[in-house]
């Protein structure tokens, strides 16, 4: 059983039929993200470097191999990454949005008790996901041995991801009518 496109609140008899994404979908959407973000992070560096570079007057002094910002300035463009990048799934993730490579891959996130996804949520997910994911992706290969699918992220972070049933087609609405 797959559960709709809407951002309701599941009852517990339909989470527990709910199927969840396997291994190969997550990975899909996971470097559909990975493209997104990283250029959203290109344009939020430059957003960041131009200006930055102008103002101290080191782009013309400075050669291709050593940027000039150094110090303080590459720690704030460092807390400006990370800022953009919480602020991206913080926003997608909650209130029952999805990324593009969600929706592409019809993934929708859930608490365990079926609700929304709050900021909160979002950014506890963030950060456990980011933590497993760095021995080798063990905690997303946790998938094909955990009984109900989940990676470790998602048991510390109590959310889940759902697997959306497909959109009805244009030409099964149409005979409808």
């Amino acid at each position: 059983m797959t559960t709709n496109q809407t951002s309701t609140p599941l009852r517990a008899e339909a989470l527990e039929r709910a199927r969840v994404p396997g291994l190969l979908r997550r990975l899909a959407s996971i470097l559909y993200d990975l493209m997104l973000v990283s250029s959203i992070l290109v344009v939020a560096a430059a957003l960041f470097v131009i200006p930055a570079l102008l103002i101290t007057g080191n782009a013309a002094t400075e050669g291709p191999l050593q940027p000039g910002i150094g110090g303080i300035g590459r720690i704030a463009l460092q807390v400006w990454l990370l800022a953009v990048l919480l602020a991206y799934y913080g926003y997608f993730w909650s209130q029952g949005r999805q990324t593009l490579a969600m929706r592409a891959w019809r993934i929708r996130l859930v608490r365990d008790d079926g609700a929304e996804l709050s900021i909160a949520d979002a950014m506890r997910r963030l950060l456990f996901a980011g933590v497993t994911l760095l021995p080798f992706g063990a905690g997303l290969l946790w998938v094909l041995f955990d009984p109900n699918g989940l990676a470790w992220y998602d048991r510390l972070s109590h959310t889940r991801p759902l697997l959306l049933a497909k959109p009805a087609s244009n030409r099964n609405r149409n005979q409808g009518v």
